[in-house]
């Protein structure tokens, strides 16, 4: 690793290593694993990754973060939530993500608590404080740690540190749970979470890498990685994608020109309306 880079990796296991036991919850993506390999270095056994598994989330997500906390050495365990059964989280209000994370931060303190560690921690970065984070305020009400973000990690350090210690994780896309597929406001019900994550595996499985399906109920917006356009435009793929949304219930198909970006329905948030923890 480049100097300032493991200084800032060294910096991380010392933090984790002060903790001396932690609760990682882990997703399996790119930031998360990297936090996890570090709390293997520094805690070995005195550490629990917990995975929580519900309608937000796909199966894949959910088998991948599992196979890879075995190969990582971790003892792992997977939690089960039922997050529609909250209401006011369906509703998918603009502070959708404070009410899930309270619920699940929450779960998992007391998951820690009974494993006698003392710190539950995730992995957030630097550039999540740049973005619409409304769940913030819920780690900062709960007092769960983000050592990645402590220790200085930007989402490009944590990429280049994953790539250097050999994480299978360092080039792939971004998470980010199936609600935020839909414009705030549109209740959230299991067979809309389950069409869009079939739209975004009908079209990872033609090829593209970066994809978000963004549902408007009749109209699939989509969203490929810049790099992605044109080939995405190309007859022979949109034909394929257009035939195959349309499968699923769409009746419009659109491709957005800008290209995939994080948090692209906060860009209808009304101007000057801020959510828990939004600065």
């Amino acid at each position: 690793m480049q100097s300032e880079l493991e200084a800032k990796y060294r910096k991380l296991k010392e933090m984790l290593t002060e903790t001396g036991g932690v609760l990682i919850a882990y997703s399996g993506g790119v930031d998360s694993t990297l936090l996890l390999k570090a709390a293997v270095d520094a805690l070995g056994n005195r550490l629990l990754a917990v995975t929580v598994a519900s309608q937000i989330h796909t199966p894949e997500e959910i088998q991948g973060a599992s196979s890879l906390a075995r190969r990582l050495g971790a003892t792992h365990q997977i939690l089960q939530v039922d997050s529609l059964s909250n209401e006011h989280f369906a509703q998918n209000p603009h502070d959708r993500c404070y009410i899930c994370k309270t619920d699940l931060f929450q779960r998992l303190q007391r998951i820690a608590d009974d494993a006698g560690l003392s710190v539950v921690a995730e992995g957030s970065n630097v550039d999540d404080l740049r973005q619409y984070r409304p769940g913030m305020k819920a780690l900062q009400e709960l007092g769960i740690r983000s050592p990645l973000r402590e220790a200085g990690f930007t989402k490009q350090d944590i990429r280049d540190a994953s790539r250097e210690l050999g994480l299978p994780t360092w080039d792939r896309p971004s998470l980010a749970c199936l609600a935020s597929r839909f414009p705030y406001g549109a209740h959230l019900t299991l067979e809309k979470l389950q069409r869009v994550a079939a739209a975004e595996r009908l079209l990872r499985r033609l090829g593209l890498k970066q994809v978000r399906v963004r549902d408007y109920n009749q109209t699939a917006r989509v969203e490929v990685g810049l790099h992605e356009l044109e080939h995405a435009v190309g007859e022979k793929l949109r034909t394929r994608m257009v035939d195959g949304l349309h499968g699923l219930g769409y009746t419009y198909v659109t491709l957005d020109l800008e290209g995939y970006r994080s948090g692209s329905m906060d860009v209808a948030i009304p101007h000057g309306e801020t959510a828990p923890g939004d600065e």
